[in-house]
């Protein structure tokens, strides 16, 4: 009997401590992409990426403007003309396609740079409420599949200050500014 006694006991103390236990959750993907250091990496990015389209974009003329003399003129040309030329456009192609993967490369590798610090300090702005806060833990809600709102206390608003995020910033009016530059750049 008091063994039953005990587990009882101990059942509610063991509830009544789970109940004190504060849950918190923050939308972290939010808080990231609207960060003004994002703004800047994106930028870097930007550019990075229309500096290798542009070089890009040289290589495939080059090889273009080749082709189409090639064309023009094979038939007029001897077979040690016709193989130098072939072999140059064959050496253009590895080239063009060479760069295509290390670009490619060295830009996923900028990002991850740029962003790195960018999700540091956002880990640590949400770490420092969760402590001053007394949470024991904090769910990302992008990754959640539920979260009571009643037994859960958003973060995000508190992070989102911390971190110098405006309060009329959201990733919708991000999205527009974003589709505003790439539009302005189109043209």
């Amino acid at each position: 009997m008091k063994k039953i006694l005990l587990l009882a006991v101990l059942a509610m103390m063991s509830a009544a401590a789970f109940a004190q236990q504060k849950f918190a959750h923050v939308n972290f993907t939010e808080l990231v992409q609207l960060m003004p250091e994002a703004d800047q990496a994106r930028a870097t990015m930007d550019a990075s990426s229309k500096e290798a389209s542009e070089t890009y974009q040289a290589m495939a003329d080059e090889f273009n403007t080749k082709y189409q003399q090639y064309q023009q003129k094979a038939q007029s040309w001897t077979q040690a003309i016709r193989e130098t030329k072939e072999k140059e456009l064959t050496d253009i192609q590895q080239r063009i396609q060479e760069f295509q993967q290390t670009v490619q490369a060295e830009l996923q590798q900028q990002q991850q740079q740029l962003m790195a610090p960018i999700y540091k300090k956002a880990q640590e702005a949400v770490e420092k409420l969760a402590k001053e806060g007394g949470y024991i833990y904090v769910f990302d809600q992008t990754n959640a599949l539920y979260i009571d709102p009643a037994q859960s206390t958003d973060l995000t608003p508190a992070a989102r200050k911390a971190l110098g995020i405006p309060d009329d910033r959201t990733i919708e009016s991000l999205q527009k500014e974003l589709q505003a530059q790439a539009e302005q750049q189109a043209k």
